[in-house]
């Protein structure tokens, strides 16, 4: 039996066992939060738990049973809940932002610019992240950086992920199941075994098959029966031990394992359908999907070990942790002729298209950090550490063309050895000056290098026909292909400089032929030396209509082509090394016991990066790291109100941004034998050319009303603006002059998710009904529009002085503002309860990222409306 198996089987042993088990003990944080009347709430965000009414700056906690109410039963939809967050996912890449920050480079090239974070510990490839989604404790979020206590990206913050714990001498869980729309149902329980006094464990298990509600339009056959993009089939599992043998001492460690499987993470380019309909996005069904060729396909395997050890000498305590995470990931993009609109003729949609995309992702990356901290009852409470973070990946990536009119051209980035190194040393505390005045200061020293070696750039094919007529096509990627990506058995190029070398190494980036590929029967003679110009196939789907084989003559006795033309890959290597220092300084007054006032300067920094780089091309090797400046003024207050405990919190910041990255177009391919120098090529990379400023403000306030009602609503404001950056204009690419693209400067543009609005409101109810409790609840989020690119639906102005609006040239990137509304019904008897929800109830289909280049703006979408029913037990 494999592991996947094994893991399937073992998770349906848990939840048939805990659902079998008598109701013993209420499980702690399992029951009704809408009747809970606990006033505080704990956060961790100066990395000892708090009430978060004593945090100088914004941090957001939702607790487990706050999330299932909510209906937010996976990680991107934690933005209903919490304004100015925004969470996508690209190709598996897991993209969060706050407040505007944040990176969509989470790449082997780059790193997150929000940091996540499991029980408190760096993650640093996300991928695969929503797998940690259950048995939870909390989900907190820290807006703002948190560069001296987080450290490593934090720059816009850290969304730190809270499973829950071992609990000594109590023997508990809960066993759920629910059932969705969509054909959609899951699985997930949990159970706490006390072992001896001083000794637990926790076993948990989850199980999830979903669909994103995309639909396959396509007409034509095999097409019609592809799968759509965003099916999913989940499950994971987690141990956690607990020793405590004495009051001073306590060991835990947390095992996880997770296999994410399906059809891939949805994307729709919805170019085509813009052009040809002049509809903006908001007017087309953006999940209607014309799919063709390869069927997408995902897997993506997680494992990870945490351990933390704790003691406490009196007066400070010590604690050291460790972690180790593998992520392996797979993916074949599910491959589209973009949406359908109306007008469009499916019928006239070249179905035997097999041009897609292909992922490979593997990391393996350790974690230590040892840290002393003054006990909460000391005048000054200090932290000092230390921090080590190793991380070791290979990444591939193929891009496919098909049925091209000739010479043939993929583009692959296969990196076998890249590896990350980063050590940090800070100290923090917090002073108390008076009974109610504190004084807060914190620094932090990184030092991070950085490495990478492997091959990058094109395929390429020209192959010649009867009288030397351009060309032959290529075929690669039909029915059954798969690339060696990181199974190739070289990688150095550097040596390569002969066809026969290069028909070698074009052959062995292939490890299954696909059913109709033509690629090793036309350059196979190459390879093998017995026919320096290949072997010419002249086959309808890969004849342009007038090229024909050259006849046999004297100087062609082997049917090969007239010429043969390759291009491979080139060599990719190369190192960096960056330090920066964060700090922070702020001051904190309590006007009264329930009121506090603060003012605080902080400061964080995103990690630089690699770019992709070609042969003579003047592209930078490396992207420094980004900074941010943060002011924020604040106010946290609690008081009665119609006799019950209210929240009002305020807070003001201002960010200076610099060195940020933009993506420019740079010329990869300069011939200096002409007078000037002509490009006849370019690719986007990563620079610091960029800088702008944030202003804005968030209001919190949680009331308790008569009747046994509460309302939670949550603002923020944020008022972005680039005020330094000229990039060539990607929308705008001109390929009769090389690839090259006019200038556009982004100041004064808006940063991209960043709305200026964003409020999320919750009003709930509990009441007694019968032998039980019956509650309900509703979470109203709006969000204002905002843009999905840094151009900013900007028109486009191209090489030869016209002009034209972003919409009529397929680059609308303007997401319209919209309300999500999420929707909750529970009722409880004693250790049994029955949930309804409901989430996107007004299933808005909203664009959460966009890829926008020449000929593509794809979006990345939110989840259709999912409704269902789920049944918990409590033990």
């Amino acid at each position: 039996m494999n592991r996947g198996k094994l893991m399937r089987a073992a998770l349906l042993v848990l939840l048939s066992t805990t659902a079998a088990l008598p109701a013993q003990a209420q499980e702690a944080g399992a029951g009704d939060s809408a009747s809970d009347d606990r006033d505080e709430i704990i956060v961790t965000a100066n990395r000892r738990a708090e009430n978060s009414q004593d945090v100088s700056g914004v941090v957001q906690a939702l607790g487990a049973d706050q999330l299932r109410q909510d209906g937010i039963a996976e990680l991107r939809q934690l933005q209903v809940a919490v304004p100015g967050l925004s969470i996508a996912n690209q190709e598996g890449n897991v993209e969060i932002f706050i407040r505007g920050v944040g990176s969509a480079n989470n790449t082997e090239l780059g790193d997150p610019g929000a940091a996540p974070h499991l029980n408190g510990t760096y993650i640093p490839r996300p991928r695969g992240l929503g797998l940690m989604f259950y048995d939870l404790d909390r989900v907190e979020v820290n807006k703002g950086p948190q560069g001296t206590l987080y450290g490593r990206n934090a720059l816009a913050g850290t969304l730190n992920i809270i499973t829950a714990k071992p609990r000594l001498g109590e023997f508990s869980g809960y066993a759920q199941a629910e059932i969705a729309n969509r054909s959609s149902y899951g699985a997930e329980g949990a159970i706490n075994i006390p072992l001896g006094e001083t000794f637990a464990l926790r076993a948990a298990g989850y199980y999830v098959n979903r669909d994103y509600g995309f639909k396959n339009v396509s007409t034509g056959a095999p097409a019609n029966e592809l799968k759509p993009a965003g099916l999913e089939e989940n499950y994971a599992g987690r141990l956690s031990l607990l020793w405590e043998p004495s009051d001073r001492l306590s060991i835990s460690i947390v095992g996880d394992y997770g296999k994410e499987t399906g059809t891939g993470y949805p994307g729709a380019n919805i170019f085509s359908a813009v052009v040809g309909s002049g509809l903006r996005p908001d007017k087309l069904n953006l999940k209607h999907v014309v799919y063709r060729g390869l069927q997408g396909d995902m897997e993506n395997e997680l494992w990870g070990v945490q351990g933390k050890i704790n003691y406490d000498f009196g007066s400070f305590g010590a604690e050291l942790t460790g972690s180790y995470r593998s992520v392996d990931f797979y993916q074949v993009n599910a491959s589209s002729d973009g949406i359908d609109y109306p007008g469009r003729d499916l019928s006239a949609v070249q179905y035997d298209n097999y041009s897609g995309n292909f992922w490979q992702t593997k990391s393996k990356s350790q974690i230590y950090e040892a840290r002393l901290f003054a006990n909460d009852d000391q005048r000054l409470r200090w932290n000092l550490g230390a921090f080590y973070f190793n991380e070791d990946q290979a990444v591939g990536y193929l891009a496919l063309a098909d049925r091209g009119y000739c010479c043939y051209s993929a583009t692959e980035f296969t990196m076998p050895d890249v590896n990350g190194e980063s050590y940090a040393f800070y100290a923090d505390g917090t002073y108390d000056v008076a009974d109610r005045l504190r004084f807060l200061a914190g620094i932090r020293y990184t030092e991070e290098k950085k490495s990478r070696y492997g091959i990058g750039g094109n395929w390429a094919l020209t192959l010649g026909g009867e009288n030397f007529d351009c060309c032959f096509a290529t075929r690669v990627g039909t029915e059954g292909f798969r690339p060696a990506l990181l199974d190739r058995p070289n990688f150095d190029v550097s040596n390569i400089t002969t066809p026969q070398g290069m028909a070698q190494f074009l052959i062995e980036g292939i490890k299954t032929p696909g059913l109709r590929d033509t690629l090793i029967d036309q350059i196979g003679a190459i390879a093998n030396g017995t026919n320096p110009n290949g072997t010419c196939i002249d086959r309808p789907d890969i004849d342009n209509g007038f090229v024909n084989c050259p006849a046999l003559n004297p100087s062609n006795t082997n049917g090969g082509f007239s010429y043969a033309n390759l291009t491979i890959p080139g060599q990719q290597s190369g190192s960096s090394k960056f330090n920066f220092i964060d700090w922070r300084f702020g001051l904190e007054y309590d006007l009264s016991d329930n009121n506090m006032l603060y003012a605080k300067v902080s400061t964080g920094h995103k990690s630089g990066g690699f770019n992709d780089s070609f042969n003579g091309s003047p592209i930078p090797e490396t992207f420094s790291p980004e900074k941010l400046l943060v002011y924020e003024v604040g106010t946290r207050n609690s008081f009665d109100f119609f006799g019950r405990r209210a929240v009002v919190n305020l807070t003001g910041f201002y960010y200076d941004y610099s060195n940020q990255v933009f993506q420019d177009l740079t010329c990869i391919n300069l011939d200096s034998t002409q007078t000037p120098p002509v490009c006849n090529g370019y690719s986007l990379v990563n620079r610091n050319i960029g800088a702008s400023r944030i202003f804005g403000a968030e209001a919190e306030m949680r009331f308790k009303l008569p009747g046994n009602f509460g309302l939670d609503i949550n603002a923020a404001y944020l008022d972005t603006k680039v005020t330094r950056g000229t990039v060539a204009d990607a929308r705008a690419q001109d390929f009769g002059a090389g690839g090259n693209s006019p200038l556009i400067s982004l100041v004064g543009n808006r940063l991209p998710l960043a709305s200026k609005m964003n409020i999320s409101a919750r009003l709930s109810q509990w009441f007694d009904a019968g032998p039980g409790r019956l509650d309900w609840q509703v979470l109203l989020n709006y969000r204002s529009s905002y843009f999905l690119s840094q151009f900013n639906e900007d028109d486009i102005v191209f090489l030869d002085g016209t002009r034209q609006s972003a919409l009529a040239a397929g680059f609308p990137d303007r997401q319209k503002g919209y309300a999500t509304l999420n929707l909750g019904i529970g009722y409880t008897i004693d250790n049994f309860r029955l949930e309804a929800w409901a989430s996107n109830f007004l299933n808005e289909e909203v664009s959460q990222k966009a890829l926008v280049g020449s000929s593509l703006n794809i979006r990345f979408l939110n989840d259709a409306r999912s409704y269902g029913l789920r049944v918990r037990v409590n033990f």
